[in-house]
Formats: C-alpha cells, sequence, structure tokens
C-alpha cells in the first residue's frame, strides 16, 4: 500500500510531454472554460464574493498549470513542430486574456462586489485584496472607457502580443555563428576547444564559434586579439535586425494604450502599481546613482586605458580609444594583474555538480526544507533533473517540485531564468496544491576531459535563480493569482540578488568549492583574492545597469512614442558606459530580450531592488549569521510566504523591523554616502 507521502507525490507530478494536439486541445478547453465561467459571472444578479470573485479566481487556480506548461515548451522543446505549437497557444491564451479582460459585463459584477462595503468588510484581508486588483486590472485594461475606446484598447493589446512572441521566438531560434582560426582565438583555455566542432574554410580548419553564453562570454573575457573580439561582438548585435522594428512599433502602441486609459506615457502607467510610483522618480535614481558611479568610473577608466595601450604599443598601433568589445577583456585583466584572479583559475573549484550540491544546502538549511532527485524522471530532455521537496522537520509534509535544465542546445531559450509552471493555492476541499518551478540556464557543458565547470559568475547566477525558484515555491497564498508573478517589479529580484552574497562569503564556499581533480577545497589564498576583487569595476559594471534602465525610461517615457531605438541605443550606451562603438553599426537593442519581455518600463528594477536586498542581508544575515536558522525561518515567513498578497513595502518592515535604508547598497558596490 502506497504512503500518504508517495500518494500526494504521484498526485504532483506534471505531464511536460505534449504533442501538437495535445497542446492545441489544452488551449481550446481552456478557452472553452474560461468562456463558460465568466459568462456565468456576467450573468448574476446579485454579485458576491463567492459568485463572483471566487469562480473567476478558481479558474485561474485550476487551469494556471496546462496554460504554463503549453506555452513553456517553445523555450525548450527539441521538437520545432511542439515549439511552434506552444508559440501559438501563447498567441492563442494571451487574445483569450485580452478578450477577458474587456468583458464589460464581467467587469460590471466584480465592480459591484469592490463597491459593497458590507461585503468587503467582511471579507479576509488576502480575499478583500483579490477584488481590489481585479477590479484595478480590469480598469487598466479599459472598461472604464467608452465603446470605441474599448476597442482600439483591445486591437492595440492583440498587437503588442503578437510583437512580443515573435521578437522572443526570433532571439530563440536565431542564435549568431562565427569561424575562428585557433591562432585569432589565442588566450582561450584548451578545455574551450575540447570538443568544439570544426569546419574547413579556405582549405583552413577553424572552430565554431557561436553567440550562445558559453561560447560568447570566454571569447569577450580572454581573446587577445581585438579583431576577434569585435567579430564577434558585431555578430552578437547584428542578430534579429527584424526585431527593431517591432519594438520601435511596439512603443509606440504602448504610448498609445497609456493615453487612452489617460497617462501621459507608458512608463507613467507600469509604475503606477510598482514600489517606485513615477517616471520621475526612477530618473532621479538612475541620475543619482550614475553620478556615483562615475567617481568610481573615472578610476577605471584610466586603468583600463593604461593596460590598452600597452598593449597597442606592444603591436605597434596608434591607441585609438576604449570600445565597447573592450569592456569584458580588460575589465578582466585588471582583476588577474591587481588581484592575481583568473576566471580559469577559480573554475577548476567550481564543478557544476559541487557547486549544484551547495548552492542545494544553502536553500535547505535557511528555508528549512529537503530536496530529493528523483531518478528517471519524466522530462523534456535527458539533461534535465527533477527534484522533490519536502519540509525538512516533517517527513511526509510534501512541498513542491522543481526542475534543473542547465546547459544549452539548439532552439532552446538562450538566457537564464526561472519559470513559474505551477502556483500553490488552498483547493475547494482545504488541501493545498504543490507548486512547480523550472530554471532555465545555459551554463557551459561537460567535455570529455572535464565537467561541466562554472565561473565564479556562474554559480553567482545559480544563486540568483534559485532565488526565484524558492520565492515561488515558499509563496504560501490561498489563490494562485498573489504567487511569484504578481509580486511588485521593482522587488522581484530583491530576494535573488539577496542570496547572491553567499557566493562571497568564505564559509559558505569552503563547503562546496572544491578542485574538480583532487576534491581539494577551495585555497584561502584565492578567496581573500576572490574577495578582495569583488567590487573591481563596479563603477563601469553597474553603469551599464544605468544604461539598460535609461533606454527604457528614454523610449518608454516618450509623450509621443517616436524613438529611434537603433540610434538611441547606441548614442545613450556610449555616453553611459563610456566604451564607443566604433564603426560599427549594429543593432544591440534586437536582442534586448527584457523590453518585450515583461520589463518594459520596469529594467530600473534590477538596481532599485538592490537597495532592499543589500539592506537584508546586512541588516539581518551578516549581524544574526548567514546560517541562522531562525533569520532564514523569517525570511521565509516575511519576505516569501506572502507572494504578491500584500505591498513589498509590508513585507520589508516586518522582517528589517524599520523602513529600508539604501546605505547597505552603496557600501556593496564601493559607494560611501
Amino acid at each position: 500500500m502506497a504512503s500518504r507521502a508517495q500518494t500526494l507525490l504521484k498526485g504532483a507530478v506534471l505531464n511536460f510531454s505534449r504533442s501538437p494536439t495535445d497542446i492545441r486541445a489544452t488551449v481550446s478547453s481552456i478557452v472553452s472554460r474560461g468562456k463558460e465561467v465568466q459568462d456565468k459571472v456576467a450573468k448574476q444578479t446579485k454579485p458576491t464574493f463567492a459568485n463572483t470573485i471566487a469562480p473567476l479566481a478558481r479558474f485561474e487556480n485550476d487551469h494556471g498549470a496546462d496554460s504554463c506548461i503549453a506555452t513553456f515548451l517553445q523555450n525548450v522543446s527539441t521538437d520545432k513542430s511542439v515549439r511552434d505549437a506552444s508559440s501559438e497557444a501563447e498567441q492563442q491564451l494571451s487574445s483569450f486574456r485580452i478578450e477577458s479582460m474587456m468583458r464589460e459585463d464581467v467587469y460590471r459584477s466584480v465592480r459591484s462586489v469592490l463597491d459593497n462595503k458590507t461585503e468587503m468588510g467582511a471579507l479576509e484581508p488576502e480575499d478583500r485584496r483579490l477584488v481590489q486588483k481585479m477590479e484595478e486590472e480590469y480598469r487598466r485594461n479599459g472598461l472604464a472607457l467608452s465603446q470605441e475606446q474599448r476597442k482600439q484598447l483591445g486591437e492595440i493589446r492583440m498587437r503588442l502580443s503578437e510583437l512580443s512572441i515573435k521578437f522572443s521566438r526570433s532571439i530563440n531560434e536565431k542564435d549568431g555563428r562565427i569561424l575562428f582560426t585557433r591562432q585569432e582565438l589565442d588566450g582561450l583555455s584548451e578545455d574551450y576547444f575540447d570538443g568544439r566542432p570544426t569546419e574547413i574554410e579556405d582549405g583552413i580548419e577553424k572552430f565554431v564559434v557561436t553567440t550562445k553564453y558559453p561560447d560568447l562570454v570566454p571569447v569577450m573575457q580572454m581573446a587577445k586579439h581585438e579583431k576577434t573580439r569585435k567579430r564577434l561582438m558585431v555578430v552578437s548585435e547584428s542578430r534579429c535586425p527584424e526585431n527593431i522594428e517591432l519594438l520601435e512599433e511596439a512603443v509606440r502602441l504602448r504610448v498609445q494604450a497609456a493615453q487612452l486609459l489617460g497617462y501621459k506615457t507608458h512608463a507613467e502607467f507600469v509604475l503606477e502599481q510598482n514600489m517606485a510610483k513615477t517616471p520621475q522618480k526612477v530618473l532621479d535614481f538612475e541620475h543619482d546613482l550614475r553620478e556615483k558611479l562615475d567617481v568610481l568610473a573615472d578610476k577605471e577608466i584610466k586603468e583600463i586605458e593604461a593596460l590598452k595601450m600597452a598593449d597597442k604599443k606592444d603591436v605597434g598601433e596608434p591607441y585609438d580609444g576604449l570600445f565597447s568589445w573592450d569592456f569584458r577583456y580588460y575589465s578582466n585583466m585588471v582583476k588577474e594583474r591587481k588581484h592575481k584572479v583568473s576566471d580559469e583559475e577559480i573554475r577548476q573549484y567550481f564543478p557544476m555538480k559541487q557547486v549544484t550540491r551547495g548552492v542545494l544546502d544553502i536553500y535547505q538549511n535557511m528555508l528549512g526544507l529537503r530536496f530529493n532527485k528523483v531518478e528517471n524522471a519524466p522530462v523534456w530532455h535527458p539533461d534535465v533533473e527533477m527534484y522533490e521537496i519536502w519540509e525538512s522537520k516533517n517527513d511526509s509534509q510534501f512541498v513542491g517540485h522543481f526542475y534543473l535544465d542547465l546547459y544549452p542546445r539548439e532552439g532552446k531559450y538562450n538566457h537564464a531564468c526561472v519559470n513559474p509552471i505551477r502556483a500553490g493555492f488552498a483547493r475547494s476541499d482545504g488541501t493545498r496544491e504543490y507548486p512547480v518551478a523550472v530554471m532555465l540556464a545555459n551554463f557551459p557543458k561537460p567535455t570529455s576531459n572535464a565537467p561541466a565547470l562554472l565561473t565564479h559568475d556562474d554559480a553567482l547566477t545559480l544563486l540568483h535563480e534559485f532565488g526565484h525558484v524558492f520565492h515561488h515555491i515558499c509563496a504560501e497564498t490561498k489563490w494562485s493569482h498573489f504567487q511569484l508573478d504578481s509580486v511588485q517589479m521593482d522587488f522581484i529580484e530583491a530576494p535573488s540578488q539577496m542570496l547572491e552574497n553567499w557566493g562571497w562569503e568564505p564559509s559558505v564556499l569552503r563547503q562546496f568549492a572544491v578542485h574538480y581533480k583532487t576534491g581539494e577545497p577551495i585555497p584561502e589564498d584565492l578567496i581573500k583574492r576572490m574577495v578582495a576583487a569583488k567590487n573591481e569595476g563596479a563603477g563601469l559594471f553597474n553603469l551599464r545597469q544605468v544604461f539598460f534602465g535609461l533606454f527604457d525610461m528614454a523610449i518608454h517615457n516618450s509623450t509621443d512614442g517616436k524613438v529611434d531605438v537603433r540610434s538611441l541605443y547606441k548614442t545613450l550606451r556610449e555616453q553611459t558606459t563610456r566604451f564607443s562603438a566604433g564603426d560599427t553599426d549594429t543593432c544591440g537593442a534586437a536582442t534586448f530580450g527584457h523590453m518585450m519581455g515583461g520589463y518594459d518600463a520596469g529594467y530600473y528594477g534590477y538596481l532599485w531592488a538592490k537597495v532592499y536586498s543589500s539592506d537584508m542581508y546586512a541588516s539581518r544575515f551578516l549581524k544574526d549569521g548567514v546560517d541562522n536558522a531562525r533569520t532564514g525561518m523569517d525570511y521565509r515567513l516575511e519576505i516569501l510566504r506572502p507572494g504578491g498578497s500584500r505591498d513589498a513595502a509590508v513585507s520589508l518592515e516586518q522582517f528589517l523591523g524599520r523602513s529600508p535604508s539604501s546605505d547597505a547598497f552603496l557600501e556593496s558596490i564601493g559607494l560611501t554616502r
């Protein structure tokens, strides 16, 4: 007889094996059921929470996972027909959602519940917030507009959905590739060439280098020949030129939509719901930070210039300035020369298997959880790993699942992200649904001579993305409506950013950083050099983040939407980051996926959230100890558990015991007030 835990586990496993026919059937079923629920709600003569809000929210609960799987597969499937069907599913479900949010009859019922003070007063806090957020969402989708304006807004939203899907699909499926001789790749370590495909060009054997991160980053950091770095960057930033036109159309349509709703700009519309609230507050934050970072960058630029000048002198060429393809190379060189820190040396102590185990141990200990790897798991690719999550102090209390899909392959999503697949929520029978999350990344693969070896930056990325995984997994809300995606955009990165700090703690590194051949722990001297180099280049690195935020605001805080995206991207990048694009004519904005992937007018949130992540870490974990179980549980209960069921400011104050401060953030990047 199966134990209770085994029964729960069996019922919790999701099916990712979907054919194009399955996907189309899923979409059809979701749309059909959704219309039934909405029609019934619209016919209510005396709308209440029970007969109006709850049915709409339960529909989200019941069909969220199937919807997510249907649209997720476009990012991971090896079958193009499945990816195509998944992409079509996203378009159809997006269209259905837009149509749903434009239903005036449903909105009248929702609004009636909100206006019923007696009903609202009797509701529990999360139920009351659900009514408020639902009404707000309908209103922000135009239900207070005239019928003609609603029709226009609906058409705009439909077109924006189409543009977003086309933009993302292009990035995923159009990797750049270029051929280099071994001499042109001088400076790269031997394992870079292990197993790398070659082709014959003009009678010469050359290595294939793609624009995927594991290929791109080492070349930009270590290739000695400037022409090699330049050629690869040009190929990378010349991909998907058609996306420029798509982004410019999206910018124009977003302004039109915002102005129909009574806002001056798209940024004003978006930021109303965020912690920042207004475009001016975001711009003040970015410009103030830029001014402070410029002081650091002045010194860093001088060091980099001196190195490049020396290189040019060695080859008998005149110094011609600093270019975008120089940034990673000379920043890396400064670290190596000043602190004797080499990515190649560090990688020997960061084998993927041990790092993953170490990172999982960090989260298990902090959050009071236990993870079990599932053998022979039902997954979408042999590289994928599946894990069960249990409460560590209660062996029978199952929590959920997460999946790790960590290596690049053809047709797969190109960057690192977390996909919340199924939300946790309270079922109608009083039991809980189990959450599921998937981490996607593109770390270097194992070779014939070595296991997958990570850079320290890769290890920080792993820590960061797991932060999103467990923000989703540990949220305990009544309604799926308040899971990860509902957390305020300029706070959502804070928990993940905070966990990156563990990757700099000597006591933590000693637990899992071991040499992949000998098993020897990472030397104390190397840890000291790594920590000493932590803020090396912080001015220029963070100016790059400021640039992305300023570009985002420049295109989305426009009152007419008439922007030359290509030119603006190049000009702002040169002005902000201090590195020229030279004579290249590329289209870097064409692969800036955030602008069409939900971060429009929100990219500033990465640095904004750092204020909160730094404060949480310094004020609680550094003070109490990074392995303090009580602090970890406070963090789980006050920051992760509420999800989006309360404002982030409330969660922060509950955890910190006061309002947040920016002091720790400024100190963390090498600045003081």
